[in-house]
């Protein structure tokens, strides 16, 4: 990996790590640090300082020569890439030093010129690529011919122990309320997204606007959880916006938020709005493991994150809307919003059900285990099974059920 903070993709690595060390084996993790070192630790882990962040040729070279050493000094049996920039460099060494090669193709990268399409497809070029979402798996065939029997869906883990309702004490959401300033008899329709434009603020605000100035609507208020990282600008005009429409107090930027469990615990409703693709959807999955219900963007692997209700009776964990769209955002939300208590709740309950049989980071590290199984000829994924005592539903699909693993 390039760097050890916060994203999807550290997390995922840092969870494999615990895996593997459950199973009695041993986990490197070559990578620049960062502020997940003391989380990498405590999971079993044991860092390799690397500048593997680098796209400069001549330290790409430089990393190939220290990684093939580190495999053949450590005994490393399997590598795994989980980023671009250093996949270059592991891809080299691991052909190199003769060890089977996995990488997981995290995103929908940009791919507006060859020269970037040749750069992205280092991650398509495992003997097995892990796609985190079918969207996932679909683009990265689609886009540099990879075989569906070289891939896997797998899809990012929720620890859902932790998003669950007896979890969560009354006073951690107390304290987030009132951090917020939002009164304990208000209702939240919450986000939780880094402030970007393609996470959609200013969709949500903008449908906000119709919804919240409905006078029978209630006490609503709008919560927009997420750290700037620097887009002052956008942050700017997310500020204007909402005064614009003379929502100040009503629609509230509150930055980043530390306890998102807390966080979707106090919401009536959690909204993921995204403009471009996602290549999973974190935020709708950890929602519902909250029992919360959700309404998303029908763009990316969005839709695979929940049953999407079709009418007021049907069986579903939540809505999905036509992306980048206010009006048809505040259309959903005004209905949501306009259930009983009791029906909302149902469908909360049924998201958690929907997210622990399929979406649970005990499902994504078993699966991944059966795949270094399938290269390695080991038994790591039933040694962790019976560690573990459990039996995920659903963890990995191949991409073509009529299609051998390999060849």
């Amino acid at each position: 990996m390039p760097e050890l903070d916060t994203g999807g993709a550290e997390a995922s690595a840092i969870e494999m790590v615990e895996a593997v060390t459950r199973t009695g084996g041993r986990c490197l993790v070559a990578s620049q640090g960062g502020r997940l070192e003391e989380t990498l630790a405590r999971a079993g882990g044991e860092l390799c300082p690397l500048p593997l962040a680098t796209k400069n040729p001549v330290r790409m070279a430089a990393n190939i020569a220290a990684l093939r050493g580190l495999i053949r000094a450590r005994g490393v049996d399997l590598v795994h890439a989980r980023s671009r920039a250093p996949a270059w460099s592991a891809l080299a060494a691991a052909r190199l030093a003769g060890v089977p090669f996995v990488t997981t193709y995290h995103g929908a990268y940009n791919q507006k010129s060859r020269a970037k399409s040749f750069y992205n497809s280092v991650m398509a070029r495992g003997d097995v690529v892990i796609a985190n979402s079918r969207y996932t798996a679909d683009l990265l065939m689609r886009r540099h011919g990879t075989q569906p029997e070289q891939v896997r869906v797998i899809y990012r883990g929720v620890d859902v122990e932790r998003f669950a309702p007896d979890a969560v004490s009354p006073e951690r959401v107390a304290a987030l309320r009132a951090a917020w300033g939002v009164a304990p008899e208000t209702r939240i329709v919450l986000q939780v997204a880094r402030l970007t434009r393609w996470k959609g603020q200013d969709i949500v605000i903008a449908a906000a606007a119709r919804v919240l100035k409905q006078a029978d609507m209630g006490d609503v208020a709008v919560v927009l959880a997420g750290d700037a990282q620097g887009r002052h600008e956008y942050e700017r005009q997310l500020r204007e916006l909402i005064a614009a429409n003379g929502l100040d107090g009503r629609i509230k930027l509150v930055g980043h938020v530390s306890d998102v469990p807390a966080a979707c615990r106090a919401a009536e409703i959690v909204v993921v709005a995204s403009r471009e693709a996602e290549a999973f959807g974190r935020a709708s999955a950890e929602a519902q493991a909250a029992e919360k219900p959700v309404i998303v963007a029908e763009r990316g692997a969005l839709p695979e994150t929940l049953v999407p209700m079709r009418c007021s009776g049907d069986e579903g964990t939540g809505w999905l809307v036509a992306p980048d769209d206010p009006d048809a955002l505040a259309a959903c939300l005004e209905n949501a919003l306009r259930l009983p208590p009791e029906t909302l709740a149902r469908i909360g309950a049924r998201g958690r059900a929907h997210v622990t049989a399929r979406f649970t980071t005990q499902a994504m590290q078993s699966a991944t285990l059966d795949v270094y199984d399938t290269l390695l000829g080991s038994r790591l994924a039933e040694t962790f099974r019976d560690e573990t005592s459990s039996n995920p539903l659903q963890p990995c699909e191949h991409v073509s059920k009529d299609t051998p693993a390999f060849t």
